[in-house]
């Protein structure tokens, strides 16, 4: 599917083809297919990345755990997470400008889908810490449980904002979008704002609430075509009355 990346299509094959054993492929031979045979070349502009040739290992974002002190694995994340049988699990990442210039936060909420974002001027794990931390400041606590992240070494002062928030951090395997799943398609919503090649030095933090607010009264199938904004109404008119009572 569009937008999909090649470890999110290796990925579902076993579970949409559970017992077919002719139906699996590793993430690293559909890029090299990709990449390889000219005739599929017209896919590749549908990449999350939409590179024309294909970045070494190692080039651009750190993503290897060891450069993040006291990092905890997605393998210790609890199951409710995987089931989206709760609000309150997030995913993030980083957005990049053109030149390497200008950064956005972007956090995806698994359930209700819902969407926050705050601009950075550059990718100092202080700073994008610290982005985070107001994107999310203002969400109940019942709506901030868990947060997962890429590898990248902005991430690395996870610990901040864990001491403003009360969630907790898990970062996902090295090499795994899949496992970010929801982030990564919204970062994909977001692009056909701001598409690749926008100066994002340019951007305000007015603009990227607009563009939030955009894709959070959006109504989206997953949720029955009800809007993140929506769900998350209702989640929370239905906490209030619980309270109540």
């Amino acid at each position: 599917p569009e937008g999909w990346a090649p470890e999110q299509g290796a990925g579902r094959l076993p579970l949409d083809y559970p017992a077919d054993s002719r139906m699996r492929i590793s993430h690293e031979a559909l890029y090299q297919a990709l990449y390889a045979d000219v005739r599929l070349h017209c896919l590749i502009p549908h990449l999350p990345q939409g590179r024309a040739h294909r970045r070494k290992r190692g080039q651009g974002k750190t993503r290897r755990g060891p450069s993040i002190p006291n990092r905890i694995g997605i393998e210790e994340r609890p199951q409710e997470v995987d089931d989206r049988s709760r609000f309150g699990d997030w995913e993030g990442d980083t957005l990049v400008g053109a030149h390497q210039q200008g950064f956005i936060a972007t956090l995806a909420e698994r359930k209700s889908l819902l969407v926050a974002m705050r601009k950075t001027a550059s990718k100092n794990a202080t700073e994008v810490a610290h982005a985070v931390i107001e994107a999310l400041l203002d969400f109940p606590p019942s709506w901030l449980k868990t947060l997962t992240f890429d590898n990248g070494t902005e991430f690395a002062r996870h610990e901040n904002i864990v001491q403003h928030l009360p969630l907790k951090i898990y970062f996902a395997a090295p090499y795994a979008a899949y496992q970010r799943g929801t982030n990564e398609n919204t970062n994909g919503l977001i692009r056909r704002f701001l598409p690749k090649g926008t100066d994002f030095r340019t951007i305000t933090q007015t603009q990227l609430d607009y563009i939030a607010n955009q894709l959070n009264d959006r109504p989206r199938k997953k949720l029955a075509y009800r809007t993140p904004n929506e769900v998350f109404r209702q989640q929370r008119a239905r906490a209030i009355v619980a309270l109540r009572t």
